[in-house]
């Protein structure tokens, strides 16, 4: 198995998500939305699996590999949601966000090879990256809500919208609590420090803190639905610089410990 694979899983993958993501909208039964997409996971996680045992080691070094588990995560989480809070367009909207990210993958493939330097041979580096990719799935998840509720004019919005928001966030959050603490520990053991402010862990911090900051807004100004929703996109934007915009800034070009991804 190799990356030359991918287009073959990826492929099927995305047809299952769609078929689901079809049938969500035009049929009130959840059996075949929830088959059909739970497939297409199965399809490509076992992509992912057998990329694993090919590189013998996490796929989880480069920027393409990351994104092959942020494309699993979104459907994925466009499923739960669509269970918990039965809205029908998630699924599109998930499934269309993993297929950009597929789509960069095919067009803009990254090397995949079996080097991981000795930073990366640490137990924490896949829990660390994993957890990371969830919560920024999570995360994605409430960025599609927040454009859903600001771009719809039709109906105003609802406090069931804003609380599925809110959770989202919540969970999301979360997790990303826990990849830093993963990272601080794998920081620790690989570096002999578990904080540096390199500029990837510093981004990391802003990210943290602007999602903290949108929940404390949402606890003391419920009310005020708008500013709250676009205080979630700039939450979104840091999370992108964080993610992958770092790469590209002059601080980070031959001295963070994060550039690895590039190599």
């Amino acid at each position: 198995m190799d990356w030359n694979h991918f287009i073959i899983y990826a492929f099927a993958a995305i047809v299952c998500w769609i078929a689901g993501a079809v049938l969500a909208w035009k049929s009130s039964r959840r059996l075949w939305p929830n088959v059909l997409t739970l497939l297409g996971l199965g399809i490509f996680f076992s992509f992912i699996l057998c990329m694993w045992v090919s590189l013998e080691r996490p796929p989880l070094r480069t920027m393409g590999e990351t994104r092959l588990w942020y494309s699993f995560f979104l459907p994925m989480v466009g499923l739960v949601v669509y269970n918990r809070w039965r809205y029908k367009w998630i699924l599109s909207f998930s499934t269309l966000m993993a297929v950009v990210f597929i789509c960069i993958n095919i067009f803009k493939p990254e090397i995949h090879n079996k080097t991981l330097m000795p930073a990366l041979q640490s137990a924490w580096f896949a829990p660390h990256v994993i957890v990371y990719m969830f919560a920024y799935a999570l995360l994605g998840a409430a960025f599609v809500m927040v454009l859903y509720l600001l771009l719809r004019k039709s109906k105003p919005i609802t406090a069931q919208e804003m609380d599925m928001t809110d959770n989202l966030v919540r969970v999301g959050l979360a997790f990303m609590t826990f990849g830093m603490l993963f990272g601080a520990l794998w920081a620790k053991e690989a570096w002999g420090h578990y904080w540096a402010w390199d500029p990837k862990e510093t981004w990391a911090a802003i990210t943290w803190m602007a999602y903290l900051a949108y929940l404390h807004y949402r606890h003391y100004a419920p009310s005020k639905v708008r500013p709250a929703l676009i205080l979630l996109i700039v939450c979104f934007v840091f999370l992108q610089m964080c993610w992958w915009g770092i790469n590209y800034l002059p601080s980070a070009l031959g001295s963070s410990v994060h550039t690895y991804s590039l190599s």
